[in-house]
């Protein structure tokens, strides 16, 4: 997807027929009560010109007081009532409008979270999404989402509104008619080449406000705000901050001036346009061609068929800006996904732990001139505990973001395969992972990543991901315990059910580093997936704890294989084969033992390390060693 496209997604009629579509199929009472307010809206502009001339007609005509004043009352009183009506259906849609957003919202949230990792990572796609989502929001009075329909109705008024009075005008001069409409093409040609130019520049802005939201975001974070008080970083978010919003301020300058100037030449156009129709009125008037009440009823034509030009103009704009917002919309939901084909059934999978293979694999990220991994032959055997090791940037979490399907390969294959127990032999069953649907090769994985993001749900919510009455509560416990988590979270007021993040909730807790680990691996345990990929998991642990996890590690990696990454290499040792990785290839395979006898990179890491280990504690060394 390039960074910058000039041509719109989809033309201007293309969204005004989504629109209507979508509104149709989730608030249909909006749409058919907007389109009432068309004749109700024509006939109310008609009988305010209406109004003046009968006036006059009634005033210098023989009919009586009465007659006049009934007529007029009549009148008055329809303008009235129709004014009432609309306001009343106009305050109605606006409430059901909200629920047509909400629903596009939803559409955007759903397509965010189903949308395929390795594309829902890229800036591109982040800074798409960030202005998808801006056409959900009210700025600056303009709610991208719900206008269009509203500048669609707009128009289709104007335009009868148009014929309406211009047949009018015409029969006094038919050239005016010809004058009033050409004279704002000028201003039309101004205004759209200034939505052009905003088009083409948004992204400016765009991301200096999304830099600005970060910082006030982290600005505002607990976890945050120790480093920020010791370290002194509030002086330079600050600075940080300013320098943003002085180059926000820079560019805000420019679509002032731009659009500034693109109105100087309306009001340029107004004045000779309209100054020429009242002149030719005037003159009419006095050399006797028209009467009074034709000269008012001709003068409040001429205002409001300037006013209706105007109308059409200001809405073909308003809907072309508006669709230009919608494009972004548009090309983040309709964002082509990848998938699998569908053809091979999970299912025959997760009743025993499959081996999985990668046949040849390497992988590229976008824009990279090099690959991360290269050449990967690997495979994890059936129930087998798997450990990657290997300096920062070796490929470890890119090769456990392959093997979860969160990223493709560039090249090669990554296949399952399961015993087939309908042959005599016992034979292996292989299945490229394309041949998966997404959301159902994730059913085979139980991950406990090395970034954790808790969420303000419950900790049985957070446990089990899903609400609580749809969860196992009792199941919930007993992983709580087995992670090591009993002693904080059952000992709490609400236990299982207490809430997360006292930012979101007034009574919400919040876990240490080493507590959400543990969260995190009970999650684990209540998935009870065939497949256990641990990414760092110790990280925030103490040596007691780590040894205590260790050991509930080996019991949920019993019947399941395991992929297991960690910098502590004293901490691979429960597994049954180690991989250091280097520069993107296996540099060294091997148990722990044999890695260490052989000398090589593992054993000279293994050794620098190996200090840590004996200040860490010889009874946690000593557990360790026991589960190898």
């Amino acid at each position: 997807m390039e960074k910058s496209k000039k041509k719109p997604y989809v033309s201007t009629w293309n969204n005004i027929s989504w629109s209507v579509k979508k509104q149709l199929k989730y608030v249909p009472a909006a749409f058919w009560i907007q389109l009432l307010f068309i004749p109700l809206h024509v006939g109310l502009a008609w009988a305010e010109i209406y109004l003046p001339s009968l006036v006059v007609a009634e005033v210098t005509g023989e009919r009586g007081l009465s007659h006049a004043v009934l007529w007029v009352g009549l009148l008055m009183l329809a303008i009235l009532a129709a004014n009432i009506l609309l306001d009343v259906l106009n305050n109605y849609v606006h409430t059901i409008d909200q629920r047509y957003t909400n629903k596009v919202r939803t559409l955007l949230a759903q397509k965010a979270l189903g949308l395929f990792y390795q594309t829902y990572e890229k800036k591109e796609m982040a800074d798409l999404f960030d202005r998808a989502d801006m056409t959900t929001q009210m700025w600056n009075g303009a709610e991208p989402v719900k206008d269009m329909t509203w500048h669609a109705r707009g128009f289709a008024e104007s335009i009868l509104c148009y014929v309406l009075f211009g047949t009018v005008i015409s029969f006094i001069r038919p050239w005016l008619v010809l004058l009033l409409t050409l004279a704002p093409a000028v201003n039309w040609f101004c205004v759209r080449a200034y939505q052009k130019w905003e088009y083409a520049n948004r992204e400016n802005w765009q991301e200096i406000d999304r830099k600005l939201w970060y910082i006030q975001r982290k600005a505002g974070e607990f976890a945050m705000a120790k480093d920020i008080r010791v370290y002194g970083m509030a002086g330079w978010l600050r600075q940080m901050y300013g320098m943003l919003c002085e180059g926000h301020s820079k560019w805000d300058k420019k679509r002032i001036w731009k659009n500034y100037f693109s109105h100087i030449a309306d009001l340029a156009v107004i004045l000779l346009r309209d100054g020429a129709a009242y002149a030719v009125l005037i003159s009419m008037v006095r050399s006797g061609e028209i009467t009074a009440q034709q000269f008012v009823l001709s003068f409040a034509a001429v205002s409001s068929f300037a006013t209706w030009i105007g109308n059409i103009l200001n809405e073909w704009n308003q809907m072309r800006g508006t669709s230009l917002a919608l494009c972004d919309l548009r090309e983040y939901l309709e964002y082509p996904d990848k998938d699998g084909d569908g053809t091979a059934d999970v299912e025959a999978f997760l009743g025993k732990a499959p081996e999985i293979v990668f046949d040849h694999v390497s992988f590229r990220y976008d824009g990279a001139k090099e690959d991360t991994l290269h050449d990967i032959c690997l495979t994890l055997h059936a129930g087998e505990k798997l450990a990657l090791v290997g300096l920062n940037g070796a490929g470890k979490t890119t090769l456990v973001k392959l093997m979860c399907g969160l990223y493709e390969p560039t090249s090669g294959e990554i296949r399952l395969s399961v015993t087939d127990r309908n042959t005599a032999a016992g034979e292996n069953t292989f299945v490229p992972v394309r041949h998966f649907r997404r959301k159902d090769y994730y059913r085979l994985f139980s991950a406990v990543f090395q970034k954790i993001n808790p969420m303000f749900f419950s900790v049985a919510e957070m446990i089990s991901g899903c609400e609580e009455d749809e969860s196992d509560l009792a199941k919930v416990e007993e992983c709580v315990r087995r992670a090591g988590l009993a002693e904080k979270i059952l000992s709490l007021p609400d236990g299982i059910h207490a809430k997360l993040d006292k930012q979101v909730n007034e009574n919400g807790i919040e876990l240490s580093g080493g507590e959400l680990q543990k969260l995190m691996l009970a999650r684990a345990l209540y998935k009870d997936a065939p497949v256990l990929v641990l990414d760092e998991p110790t990280a925030a642990l103490d040596p007691i704890a780590e040894s205590k996890i260790y050991e509930e590690y080996r019991n949920m990696t019993v019947g399941k294989s395991s992929l297991f990454i960690s910098h502590r290499l004293a901490s691979t040792r429960f597994c049954d084969r180690i991989l250091y990785l280097k520069d993107g290839r296996i540099a060294e395979e091997g148990s722990h033992d044999a890695l260490v006898a052989a000398g090589g990179e593992y054993a000279k890491l293994y050794e620098i390390q190996s200090c840590w280990y004996q200040e860490d504690g010889v009874e946690g060394h000593r557990q360790q060693e026991d589960f190898s």
